[in-house]
């Protein structure tokens, strides 16, 4: 049973962080077309309850930190994805959006990461996605204590049941299926059925759900998996510059929490126009796992600090040493 729960998550992790790519570039394409039926430009998916990352998020960045002034004059919009599972978040994504240059990072960060805080003991409470208590705040403070202060503009938090109806909404995604898909797993809430045949069809909301969370058969394993969902990405990017842009809009503006405004969505819309999957660049957060019992992944800070020298362009191996000096 623990092992059929553990495969269940993985599947929901795999799944979460899929769409939750999606969801950003997506928002940016589509948020245009929802201004156009809407004046409320100071909206937010969250809702007037949702807390403000800019409003309660104080950012101790050292003046004589290497990424003083990197951290404070870029020209980046840092985004932090939340995929949140029975009330852990299974997938913590940061999205820089580099807008001058129109490049975007994505670091992802393990979800077992080793982050402990005062009054939180036990093992499971040791863990990173843990700290979400129900308020993105909390899991943005983590972040950014573990990526060296690195300041975090907003978030967005999402589960995946509302993946298929954004699907439906767009008019499916099509996608020529390599093989036969078939897959059970009664234990799932709601049980698991896969059954997709070999070949080129339109994928509705409920079959993309199963593609996506389809987990056998692939020649080169997970790598092969996360091909195939990059795939279908581009696909739905694809469909939805072909499709009703306002409707697509609107129903994934109802799907996700965020405390980011439309006014700022149209913003880096403009700013985005010509981006391309050639323009995004995939990271781990460096870590050390621990191969026994409760599985920490422990940060490895100088390998995070010269991650951050790279995505920020500061071109140095001294920025990164000096930085592990400030984290010590």
């Amino acid at each position: 049973m623990k092992k059929q729960q553990n495969i269940q998550s993985n599947e929901a992790l795999v799944f979460i962080k899929t769409f939750l790519i999606a969801f950003l570039i997506i928002t940016i394409i589509t948020t245009p077309a929802l201004a156009a039926v809407t004046k409320v430009v100071d909206s937010n998916p969250g809702g007037e309850e949702a807390p403000v990352l800019e409003d309660v998020m104080d950012y101790l960045i050292a003046e004589d930190s290497p990424f003083f002034e990197a951290f404070t004059n870029t020209k980046r919009v840092n985004i932090l994805l939340l995929g949140v599972n029975q009330g852990l978040t299974d997938t913590i994504m940061l999205v820089s959006f580099d807008t001058q240059n129109k490049h975007v990072d994505i670091i992802s960060i393990p979800r077992d990461t080793y982050y402990h805080r005062a009054g939180y003991n036990s093992d499971a409470e040791k863990k990173i996605n843990a700290a979400y208590r129900k308020n993105p705040v909390n899991t943005a403070k983590a972040v950014s204590e573990i990526l060296m202060n690195i300041p975090i503009n907003y978030y967005a938090v999402v589960d995946y049941k509302g993946i298929e109806k954004i699907v439906d909404t767009m008019g499916g995604v099509p996608m020529d299926i390599p093989f036969d898909m078939k897959y059970s797993d009664p234990y799932d809430k709601p049980p698991l059925y896969i059954n997709i045949p070999k070949g080129q069809q339109v994928l509705n909301g409920k079959k993309s759900v199963e593609f996506l969370r389809y987990r056998k058969g692939y020649i080169e394993g997970d790598i092969g998996r996360v091909k195939a969902q990059q795939q279908f990405m581009k696909n739905a990017f694809k469909q939805c510059l072909g499709f009703d842009l306002p409707r697509i809009a609107t129903t994934v503006y109802e799907n996700i929490t965020s405390d980011i405004k439309l006014k700022t969505v149209l913003s880096l819309a403009g700013k985005a126009v010509g981006i391309s999957s050639d323009d995004i660049t995939t990271y781990m957060m460096p870590g050390n796992p621990d191969p026994n019992p409760p599985y920490y992944v422990y940060p490895k800070t100088t390998q995070i600090a010269e991650m951050l020298t790279e995505i920020y362009s500061l071109g140095t191996e001294e920025v990164a040493e000096d930085a592990v000096t400030d984290q010590e």
